[in-house]
């Protein structure tokens, strides 16, 4: 098993992006913040620091945003048991390790978030590792999620595949020499993927599931 399947999660294998953004509109709203939802929707996928410095600017006053991060925890925290994964998502996960590749969630939940997304998952056997945004100094876009995911697998990057639905998960996978797969599931033009480095893009886990033959990860082969 010396290749990793890396997989962001909200918006990549949970259809929860949007939950995401009404959570953090809502929060931002109650603070006295008007975001227009599509801006905040760009911003999802970055740690919850960058995301307010993505929709509010690098330049506001830093006081509240523990308020602002506490209001969106909450406000998301009531989907957690309506949390829908999304079509053939396990399925996905359990193909790839029944291959022999190491599958790692990458991902910025955490305590239970996480656990609410990998009940929703239901695929635990399937996975190998769990790498958070506790376990890095910065989260994507930097490579530091993806590179830590690597270590836990003890793999290299070349023989690494990181799929995920943002530019934020593509460009992290591009700094840290990954093949990055785009998913239109999440809700970003496959254009903006594209630019930011995926090799290909996919409509979601079940499309990459039907083409996973001709896909970056068949490039990939197996040990002898």
């Amino acid at each position: 098993m010396d290749r990793a399947a890396l997989f962001d999660v909200d918006g990549t294998l949970t259809d929860t992006n949007h939950l995401h953004v009404v959570s953090w509109w809502e929060a931002l709203r109650q603070a006295g913040h008007e975001v227009p939802m599509h801006a905040v929707h760009r911003a999802i996928g970055l740690p919850g620091e960058d995301l307010l410095d993505h929709v509010l600017g690098e330049d506001r006053d830093r006081t509240g945003d523990e308020r602002l991060s506490t209001g969106h925890d909450t406000l998301y925290a009531t989907y957690f048991e309506r949390i829908p994964a999304l079509p053939a998502a396990a399925d996905l996960l359990r193909t790839l390790a029944r291959a022999e590749w190491k599958v790692l969630l990458v991902t910025s939940a955490k305590d239970r978030e996480l656990s609410a997304l990998r009940r929703a998952l239901d695929a635990e056997d399937a996975l190998t590792h769990t790498a958070s945004s506790e376990d890095v100094e910065q989260g994507k876009p930097a490579p530091d999620p993806v590179l830590h995911a690597l270590e836990l697998a003890q793999v290299p990057p070349e023989r690494a595949v990181f799929v995920g639905d943002s530019v934020w998960d593509m460009k992290a996978a591009a700094r840290a020499g990954v093949t990055g797969v785009g998913l239109l599931c999440g809700g970003i033009p496959r254009a903006d993927l594209e630019e930011a480095g995926t090799a290909a893009v996919y409509a979601d886990p079940a499309d990459l599931l039907a083409r996973l033959g001709d896909s970056p990860f068949s490039r990939l082969t197996a040990p002898d």
